[in-house]
């Protein structure tokens, strides 16, 4: 227990120092929910934007004219979002590990985009457990996870503590995944899409999974 609060505390560090200074206008955002264009359209409820960093997505969906809860573990993600997002009425910071601040049933989307690769299989299990309970019947996740063949950004590097999941030199937890990852973890999901992409958001290439999975039963 000892070793992992220092591998959450080492995480929260890390992240709580990258997302601390971006303006808004310096925001970059890509296109990867283009692909879901009918489903945010329909999107009746605020869509929740997990993990949400330097507010990629958030902006992305404002300019859609959708509402938005943007949410993250770090406490300057969070005081930025709102310093670049005045017109959002609510924002989050939580750990995903502690539960989901949202009553049962809240929302008709969530957003994932590249924070669920932290994690222990137990752990990963229980939070894609917790975004279906705070999805509607018929609501949809889209999320975007490491590829283990994403080695511009760390596959393969470091101790592995379980298949395909990594720790780093800085400590922290790092998950890569294949096809046979995405099935297991969502084995309880109706996947309406998966694709293995690439992202040019970053100065290097990224690869990734890009996944639309639909609530399925609550275990």
């Amino acid at each position: 227990m000892e070793e992992k609060n220092s591998i959450q505390k080492n995480s929260y560090e890390y992240w709580n120092k990258a997302f601390s200074r971006l303006p808004r206008n310096e925001i970059i955002t890509d296109d990867w929910l283009d692909s879901f264009a009918k489903e945010i359209e329909e999107c009746g409820t605020p869509i929740i934007d997990l993990g949400c960093g330097d507010g990629n997505n958030t902006l992305y969906l404002l300019k859609k004219g959708k509402k938005v809860i943007p949410c993250d573990l770090t406490e300057n993600a969070v005081k930025q979002m709102q310093l670049n997002f005045p017109e959002i009425e609510r924002t989050e910071q939580f750990d995903m590990l502690e539960g989901l601040p949202f009553e049962d049933g809240f929302t008709d989307v969530v957003i994932a985009d590249l924070c669920l690769h932290y994690f222990t299989e137990e752990d990963t299990l229980h939070i894609l457990e917790d975004i279906k309970r705070i999805l509607k019947p018929d609501g949809i996740l889209f999320a975007r996870v490491n590829s283990v063949r994403d080695t511009n950004h760390g596959a393969g590097e470091g101790l592995e503590v379980e298949r395909h999941l990594f720790l780093t030199k800085d400590n922290r937890y790092k998950r890569f995944f294949d096809k046979e990852d995405i099935e297991l973890f969502f084995r309880a999901w109706d996947i309406l899409y998966l694709g293995e992409e690439t992202m040019d958001r970053y100065k290097e290439e990224k690869v990734l999974w890009s996944i639309a999975a639909r609530r399925g039963k609550t275990e």
